[in-house]
């Protein structure tokens, strides 16, 4: 079993950067692929990056490449999403989840936090 906790979200102007974490609890983390997710209002929810078990692959989605940079930290159980040069398109809803595999698909991922707001003003 893993918990998440997604914390760090909030209100910033375009142009601006936020840094989002997800605490995780559990023994499984360690063994566990991470990623990250996004819901728009009235939007299917959307692969936004992830990264295996060691930190050492990460992917991202095209939209996100180069303005996001996902880590972990497996002694504070703890993964982030650096997020940069903030754009009005990136305001929605994320998600951390904990998967089998490192993939695109949500249902890859048996495990999801709550959801923490972003939202980028113009």
């Amino acid at each position: 079993q893993v918990q998440l906790v997604e914390s760090g979200g909030g209100l910033v102007q375009a142009g601006g950067s936020l840094r989002l974490s997800c605490a995780a609890s559990g023994r499984a983390f360690s063994l566990s692929p991470m990623g990250w997710f996004r819901q728009a209002p009235g939007k299917e929810r959307e692969f936004v990056s992830t990264i295996g078990r060691f930190g050492l692959d990460t992917y991202y989605a095209d939209s996100v490449k180069g303005r996001f940079t996902i880590s972990r930290d497996s002694a504070r159980n703890t993964v982030y999403l650096q997020m940069d040069s903030l754009k009005p398109e990136d305001t929605a809803v994320y998600y951390c989840a904990a998967g089998r595999m490192m993939s695109r698909l949500p249902h890859d991922y048996d495990y999801w936090g709550q959801g923490t707001q972003v939202t980028v003003s113009s």
